[in-house]
């Protein structure tokens, strides 16, 4: 490595390390995004002119057709996704970085194919074969399984954790084969399908609730896979790139599991997330219990004569991009006087930051974003609680029932508020699928319906009391 692409590779690094910086603010998150892409661009661009001379024609064509193919793909996406689907886009692209460092360490075996590898290289790639396997079809599962394509409950059976152990047991004498025997395009393949299907059992048995988690924890293994190859290339880019990816995914894993209250042994074998028995119907719940139910005109009233007024958004606001009419009622109750706060709980709309980045949208002041620590002693001052689309992150289950499976998740405390006020298109229970008791309180009222409709007629009702 000469010593300009050092420095070139070491500008690229402050740029990553700058860019993960100024993303834990939602302030400054988008300076850096772009201090991120640039490093990015710095790192790709110069790689390719250092190997510019050593490509055939055809290397600079399928060079010049993958960045331009694959730069046009990640335009397109990231303008089009919507806020609800960001969860599953990361799955996406985390998985395609995983598969790609996979058959980087493919390629390079496969130059000596026949031979004993050099420990040194074929370590590296071995790792990040199997790595970068498992997160690839482990992040493809997680993405159908948040884009509905497929059940989000756990998928059991018995004797499961045997045949993951199995499996893993046969990834470790493939890969021992490789390493002290010699290189074989069979073992090859078949150490990737075991990687692959290893990923994929990995994440059948995790449901939906739980998936954001999982998502985090694979892409601190695609950063594992990408650093391995990095050290196998002797790429100085790489193995910063991918160390950086494979800290921030590991730590945001064990914040995530923090905030659900959950070890993360319990996330990856808990199966938690099927639908419990019982669950709530359009309008009644467990054991008959009947919900209250309001119009948007009475409630409003509520909201308009009240002093203290706090909102729990959840992930039911972005799906009905409901941020803006939820922005027009809080500065129509403002304008009468009330005092408004928004409750953000640390995994809201499923990802952390995803909350504060939809109201962002609608220009919501940051300093009126409150977290849970920071919010949930004010709740018994509160004359209302308007829970705007969310249901786990307020369920008083996870405080009071021992057997429940989010027991010992820090909730934001709604149900302490003087009244609490539900916007929920039906009964059904929360990402989780677990019914919520608080649904069925004395304080409680139902306003049922899309959030956005019911948005518009609570400014209306307001505007008229």
């Amino acid at each position: 490595m000469t010593i300009t692409t050092a420095l070139v590779y070491l500008l690229a690094a402050i740029f990553f390390i700058l860019g993960l910086h100024f993303l834990s603010s939602p302030k400054v998150a988008r300076r850096g995004n772009w201090m991120a892409a640039i490093g990015m661009i710095l790192a790709v661009g110069w790689t390719v002119v250092v190997l510019y001379q050593s490509f055939t024609p055809a290397g600079i064509a399928i060079c010049v057709a993958g960045i331009t193919v694959g730069g046009i793909i990640g335009t397109v996406a990231a303008r089009k996704v919507k806020m609800t689907a960001m969860p599953q886009m990361v799955a996406l692209f985390n998985g395609v970085g995983g598969g790609a460092a996979a058959l980087v360490a493919v390629s390079e075996l496969l130059k000596v194919v026949g031979k004993r590898p050099d420990l040194q290289v074929g370590l590296p790639d071995v790792f990040a074969i199997i790595i970068g396997g498992i997160s690839f079809a482990g992040s493809m599962m997680a993405f159908a399984k948040l884009q509905e394509l497929m059940t989000g409950s756990p998928i059991t059976f018995p004797g499961q954790h045997i045949v993951n152990g199995l499996i893993a047991l046969a990834i470790l004498t493939v890969a021992g084969v490789l390493l002290a025997m010699t290189g074989s395009v069979v073992l090859l393949i078949v150490l990737l399908i075991l990687a692959l299907t290893l990923g994929v059992m990995f994440v059948l048995p995790i449901g939906g609730a739980d998936m954001p988690v999982v998502i985090s924890l694979l892409n601190a293994c695609t950063g594992l896979a990408v650093a391995a190859s990095g050290f196998a290339f002797n790429n100085f880019a790489l193995i910063v790139a991918g160390t950086l990816v494979g800290a921030s995914g590991t730590l945001l894993t064990r914040l995530m599991s923090a905030a659900m209250g959950r070890s993360l042994a319990n996330v990856l074998f808990g199966a938690v997330g099927q639908l419990q028995q019982g669950s709530a119907g359009e309008h009644s719940g467990v054991q008959g219990r009947i919900a209250r139910s309001s119009t948007a005109e009475d409630i409003g009233m509520l909201l308009a004569y009240s002093r203290f007024v706090i909102i729990v958004p959840g992930y039911g606001l972005a799906v009905a991009q409901a941020q803006h009419a939820l922005r027009e009622l809080v500065d129509t109750l403002e304008k009468r006087g009330v005092e408004v706060a928004y409750a953000i709980h640390p995994v809201a709309g499923r990802m952390p930051g995803h909350m504060n980045v939809l109201l962002a949208e609608a220009h919501v002041p940051y300093e009126q974003l409150k977290e849970l620590d920071e919010i949930n002693g004010e709740f018994k001052r509160a004359d209302v609680a308007l829970v705007v689309g969310a249901n786990d992150v307020v369920n008083p289950a996870a405080r009071n029932s021992p057997g429940s499976d989010i027991y010992g998740m820090p909730i934001l405390n709604a149900d302490q508020a003087r009244n609490v006020v539900f916007l929920k298109r039906s009964m059904r229970p929360g990402f989780a699928g677990i019914d919520n008791e608080l649904f069925y309180d004395s304080r409680t009222i139902m306003l049922f319906g899309d959030a956005k409709e019911s948005l518009t007629e609570l400014v209306s009702a307001v505007k008229a009391a």
